[in-house]
């Protein structure tokens, strides 16, 4: 009998599960293919796994990365945004 108001709990879970789960997971999603794409030879990055190094050629899905110890391959999926974004900005002055 109640109708709509039978189902306004369940959509008021839905919209409050979609505004503060899913649609900022979809936003970092889209923020990280952004940043694959626009990474470069010659930039410094970090891996998700903790590896420093700096871009040394680039295919569509693969980058290979040159540290210390050499060089080695590693998919574009498995650099860090955070930590490289961290590692690239400029040094803020603490006074």
């Amino acid at each position: 009998m109640g109708g709509l108001s039978d189902f306004a709990p369940f959509i008021l879970m839905f919209a409050v599960v979609y505004f503060f789960m899913i649609a900022p997971q979809m936003k970092r999603a889209k923020q990280e293919k952004k940043f694959a794409e626009e990474i470069k030879k010659g930039d410094k990055v970090i891996t998700k796994s903790g590896m420093h190094g700096k871009i040394f050629e680039l295919t569509d899905a693969s980058c290979v990365i040159e540290t210390q110890a050499g060089k080695i391959k590693f998919e574009r999926s498995a650099i860090s945004m955070e930590m490289s974004k961290k590692q690239n900005a400029p040094a803020v002055l603490k006074k």
